[in-house]
């Protein structure tokens, strides 16, 4: 249980550092927030036959599952992590971290690619660096917390 805990936490903390990078590329830039985890969010309650309301409501309710998908993914990701390195620290962060940082993305781009929702061959360059910066950050972040923590 402690790998899976301990890999909990330092996804818990890569996600927080996912964030932080994302809103302050949102301040940065000026740019508004995505609206992919809510459509995925939809979509996925549309095939499991669950419906999330109509209007305003409904929108929120969307917003509010694809944030907790996204907490989902990165906890996940973080317990995967866990229970693969079973405590050991000689795994270097650095190697870690991208590695780490793709599987992340992995978890949200490639359903929301399978859905429909995203087309990652049309993204410009920047678009792939604002996919791409946090979720390296999220990596780096949780291999260096894992290291971390005893």
């Amino acid at each position: 249980m402690r790998p899976l805990t301990k890999g909990m936490l330092a996804g818990a903390a890569g996600t927080v550092a996912l964030n932080m990078v994302s809103y302050g590329d949102m301040l940065l830039r000026g740019r508004s927030s995505s609206g992919m985890p809510a459509q995925v969010a939809d979509r996925i309650a549309d095939r499991v036959g669950v419906g999330l309301g109509d209007g305003e409501t409904g929108e929120h309710r969307e917003e509010a599952a694809g944030a907790l998908l996204g907490y989902a993914t990165g906890l996940g990701v973080g317990a995967a992590y866990g229970l693969l390195r079973r405590g050991d620290g000689s795994f270097p962060a650095v190697a870690a971290g991208p590695l780490l940082g793709a599987a992340a993305m992995a978890g949200s781009d490639v359903p929301a690619t399978a859905l429909g929702v995203a087309h990652p061959t049309s993204w410009s360059l920047t678009s792939w660096l604002s996919d791409v910066a946090p979720h390296l950050a999220y990596g780096l972040t949780t291999a260096c917390v894992y290291r971390a923590l005893p």
